[in-house]
Formats: structure tokens, C-alpha cells, sequence
């Protein structure tokens, strides 16, 4: 049998090894949760993307499925969450106007709608459409842009930085994008 001294020291080798074990599970733990908020994150642009595509895919089946059997393709003219009065006909000859923008606007204002629950479910054709019409709008410091219980009709995509950002209203510094008028 081991001394006195001779248990110490394996003792302490045990408790080191012990530490160095549980300094290993600690970076494994922290990588594992740095893992599962990228699965996460990439499972929200995945699920982002599909529903988009699945739309756009079936919308092109059932147009190429039209074109076979000789049907006359329509156009979607507007989108409307209103009855409206007006025949489809009077908007075809409508021309929405284009505003240029950078590929990061156009990035960010995409990613907006796309994380819109309300408008994430539009066609792609639709997105692009509202990307290519939104236009800056420039807000002073301090500039009330919309308070809570406003009745809206505008789409704001922020780009900039905000200053001050409650719940009950909206300041911002810098720019923002609105859809034209």
C-alpha cells in the first residue's frame, strides 16, 4: 500500500484530471448550444425560402399545365385585403413606377417582406414587384414615423440606425423604404 503522501498525490492527479474534464464538457456544451442556435437560425431561413418556392413552383406547374391545354394565361393586376370597385381591366394599363436601389436595399427590403407573416406568402413575381416600387423616405432625429394604434397603409423597411424604439411609437434616425404612393 501507498503512504499518506503518495495517496495525496493521486488524489490530486484524479482531481485535475477531473477539472480538465469538466473544462472539455463545458467547451463541448458551448459549442454544442453554438450548433443548435445555427441549426435553428438556418432551419428559419430554410422554412423562409420553401415558402416562397412551393408557391412559385406550383404556380408554375399550373401555368405550364394552362399553356399545354391551350388556356389564355391571366396576370395578377393587384393585391387588396379590400373590396374594391374597380375591373380588372382598368389596372392593366397601370405602370407602377421603379425605384433604383442598392443590392443591399434590396436585400433588406426582401428579407423584410420575407419575414412578414402577412407577406411572406406571396408570389416571387410579387416581392420583386413591391422591392422595385418601395423608395426612401429620409426622417430627421426624432421624427415620429408611426405610433401604436395608428390605422396604417404603408409598409416601412428600416434601413439606418434607430434611435429610440418603444412600443408605443417609432423614431428613427436615419432612412427608411415606403412603398409608392
Amino acid at each position: 500500500m501507498g503512504t499518506l503522501r503518495d495517496l495525496q498525490y493521486a488524489l490530486q492527479e484524479k482531481i485535475e484530471e477531473l477539472r480538465q474534464r469538466d473544462a472539455l464538457i463545458d467547451e463541448l456544451e458551448l459549442e454544442l448550444d453554438q450548433k443548435d442556435e445555427l441549426i435553428q437560425k438556418l432551419q428559419n431561413e430554410l422554412d423562409k425560402y420553401r415558402s416562397v418556392i412551393r408557391p412559385a413552383t406550383q404556380q408554375a406547374q399550373k401555368q405550364s399545365a394552362g399553356a399545354l391545354h391551350g388556356e389564355p394565361r391571366t396576370k395578377r393586376q393587384a393585391i387588396s385585403a379590400e373590396p374594391t370597385a374597380f375591373d380588372l381591366q382598368d389596372l392593366s394599363h397601370v405602370t407602377l413606377p421603379f425605384y433604383p436601389k442598392s443590392p443591399q436595399s434590396k436585400d433588406l427590403i426582401k428579407e423584410a417582406i420575407l419575414d412578414n407573416d402577412f407577406m411572406k406568402n406571396l408570389e416571387l413575381s410579387q416581392i420583386q414587384e413591391i422591392v422595385d416600387c418601395m423608395y426612401p423616405v429620409e426622417y430627421g432625429k426624432d421624427s415620429c414615423i408611426i405610433k401604436e394604434g395608428d390605422v396604417g397603409s404603408l409598409v416601412y423597411v428600416m434601413e439606418g440606425m434607430v434611435c429610440n424604439s418603444n412600443p408605443l411609437t417609432l423614431r428613427c434616425c436615419l432612412s427608411s423604404y415606403q412603398p409608392a404612393h
